[in-house]
């Protein structure tokens, strides 16, 4: 079939004219149902009867992606305006604080405001009269180094992080973003782990998710592991596990007798 929408040949040489091939047919049908999916979970709780179900053409699905990319290109320009904040980091324009290491490594300058802004922790560590009386001041961050100290700073200022400098310190960021109550970091950090899950981390990751209290985290690195009992619970890294945390151990315990009855009985 010469397809109307995606032939080669020119518009006014194809005979028929309005003929589609199955290919471009099913991708219009996409779109459309895609464009009011969405329309129709916006309106979901804020209009009743018939509203909801409305239904777009092709033409006006083209036109809302027209308009999805516009607003695409301002997000970006955003962004791009946003992005001076890292270079005030990195070029230490007009920092007033120093965030010192646990460990003798140097401190590394940033500004309170921002501080303040992405942390109530923070905020409240700034606003003690001891942080307040002279713009040298210092606040220590003892469990992080000198290296998980530069991400923190560098994912606060910018909301994103290289992806070596992420993998290299994923555990610690994620401890950190607990402890000092930073949302957006604990999403990002759990966003990752779940991507990388695998039988060569998942006892690591179902230790952090238990040490920040991520519910949604430790249920899946649980279930992964149960999943998996014979790749990880007979690898030398099991026992120090076991040992270290041995209320999980009683949990992985658990949940794979569970698993095993479930098996059973649906035999």
């Amino acid at each position: 079939m010469d397809c109307s929408v995606c032939s080669t040949m020119p518009y006014n040489l194809r005979p028929p004219r309005n003929t589609i091939c199955v290919a471009c047919y099913e991708g219009a049908k996409t779109i459309i149902a895609i464009t009011n999916k969405i329309d129709d979970h916006k309106l979901s709780g804020k209009l009743s009867g018939d509203a909801s179900g409305s239904s777009k053409g092709f033409s006006s699905s083209l036109k809302w992606l027209k308009e999805m990319r516009k607003m695409e290109e301002e997000m970006n320009q955003k962004l791009g305006f946003l992005s001076g904040f890292i270079d005030a980091f990195r070029d230490q324009i007009h920092t007033d604080i120093l965030i010192k290491p646990g460990n003798d490594a140097p401190s590394i300058p940033a500004h309170r405001a921002l501080l303040a802004t992405r942390s109530n922790i923070f905020r409240n560590m700034l606003d003690s009269d001891g942080c307040k009386a002279a713009p040298n001041d210092t606040i220590t961050l003892p469990e992080l180094n000198h290296e998980e100290i530069e991400s923190l700073l560098e994912f606060l200022y910018s909301g994103d992080l290289a992806k070596e400098k992420l993998e290299k310190h994923l555990y610690s960021l994620s401890i950190a973003a607990d402890k000092y109550e930073i949302p957006f970091l604990q999403k990002f950090c759990e966003n990752r782990m779940l991507e990388i899950l695998n039988t060569n981390n998942a006892l690591d990751i179902l230790e952090i998710s238990d040490t920040t209290c991520n519910r949604n985290l430790k249920e899946t690195a649980l279930s992964f592991v149960v999943k998996n009992m014979e790749d990880i619970v007979f690898a030398a890294r099991f026992d120090v596990f076991a040992l270290k945390n041995p209320h999980l151990t009683v949990q992985i315990t658990r949940a794979s007798f569970l698993e095993i009855k479930n098996r059973r009985s649906d035999i």
